[in-house]
């Protein structure tokens, strides 16, 4: 085989997904999400002094955790120590001194996802037919490896050959992989979850780094991210652009180091959560040389300028980016939607799957994106 299809993914969790994340959420989802961050971030402390209590106190409030363990879209789990006390008053306090007195986390309450959509996932995969896949949301490599094995006989396909995940700095169980067929095969693994600078942990999840052989001979890079997203926070998302901006500095990095070491062929993946001109994303464009397939003379976009939803411009947020020699060797590539929901008064509909009857079973919010390879070239 000389040629390999690259694509990548966002399939929102294949089997459940927390339930303040599911199409139904209300308009709760935003504060919940980021009380739970911020609550899991804050509990690692190592002394709660009382600014830190009362802040924890309020996220279970928006938590609705307050007074019970548990609530419509989130658990207070408490393995060991005490961590609050409930008075009869109707009064709640946190009585934990800091990390040591206590173990425990607070996690997102979660719900199936229905089955037509996980159909409609595996008919995603199966009609790309890309070689070398990555994979944004999820849940785990078992789970993922499951539904290789079992979904994509259902929809008519053999399953991937090789599939890789690492659980990455995500708790709701949002993680990046890899799936490979076709005899290529993944020979080198690393991972960047405890990547840092001088701000803390750099990768909300992980930059999972993969190299591969191809058949044609030639090694093969692939870097599967998902950037700090912007679906929630302060207005303007400040938090997020700073962490998106420090997490493309890194990833500017390590492609470089990579070069540096004879790597030619390198592919930058994944949902990166922010459009090309932005300025989160300059340093990986501007340090690296990276290019993006959809600039390649021969892209097909389907019908619309972006990848979530039906966005056009703004919504260009999935990626698959190439380094200048393996950007030569490019065929062409495009945008498949036939698994992304489009309602009845969307202008310029693309064509989407017969039985995809509703949003509720979208394969995901998200097109697939991919790059075609001749290695001959």
């Amino acid at each position: 085989m000389s040629t390999t299809r690259i694509g990548s993914f966002n399939v929102e969790n294949m089997f459940e997904r927390p339930k303040v994340m599911g199409r139904n959420a209300t308009k709760h989802a935003a504060p919940i999400l980021a009380a739970h961050a911020r609550f899991n971030e804050l509990i690692a402390s190592e002394t709660y002094t009382p600014e830190v209590k009362e802040e924890l106190a309020e996220h279970l409030t928006t938590l609705e955790l307050l007074r019970s363990d548990r609530s419509r879209y989130a658990i207070l789990r408490r393995i060991r120590g005490r961590f609050l006390a409930r008075h009869r008053t109707g009064e709640t306090s946190v009585v934990a001194s800091g990390r040591e007195s206590w173990v425990g986390w607070v996690e997102l309450t979660t719900e199936p996802i229905s089955e037509l959509a996980t159909r409609h996932t595996a008919q995603v995969m199966r009609d790309v037919g890309a070689q070398v896949l990555g994979v944004v949301e999820a849940e785990s490599r078992e789970l993922l490896h499951m539904f290789s094995a079992s979904m994509l006989k259902h929809v008519g396909w053999t399953p991937y050959e090789e599939v890789h995940l690492i659980d990455g700095n995500d708790e709701r169980g949002i993680n990046v992989g890899l799936l490979t067929r076709d005899a290529h095969q993944v020979i080198t693994i690393r991972t960047h979850v405890y990547a840092r600078d001088t701000s803390g942990v750099v990768f909300s999840r992980d930059c999972a780094e993969y190299h591969v052989r191809t058949p044609a001979g030639p090694e093969l890079v692939v870097l599967v991210n998902h950037l700090k997203s912007k679906g929630y926070g302060s207005p303007g998302d400040p938090l997020g652009a700073r962490r998106r901006f420090r997490q493309a500095v890194r990833i500017s990095r390590i492609v470089n180091r990579l070069r540096d070491e004879g790597h030619e062929h390198i592919a930058v993946v994944g949902d990166l959560n922010d459009t090309a001109d932005s300025e989160c994303l300059r340093p990986l464009f501007q340090r690296t040389g990276l290019r993006d397939i959809s600039e390649h003379e021969n892209f097909d976009w389907n019908h619309r300028l972006g990848t979530y939803r039906g966005v056009n411009e703004k919504g260009k947020i999935d990626y698959v980016l190439l380094t200048p020699p393996l950007f030569a060797k490019a065929t062409g590539g495009g945008v498949f939607r036939k698994g992304v929901w489009r309602g009845p008064r969307t202008r310029d509909r693309w064509d989407i799957y017969e039985t995809l009857t509703g949003e509720v079973h979208a394969a995901s919010d998200h097109a697939a994106i991919y790059a075609d390879i001749d290695w001959t070239r």
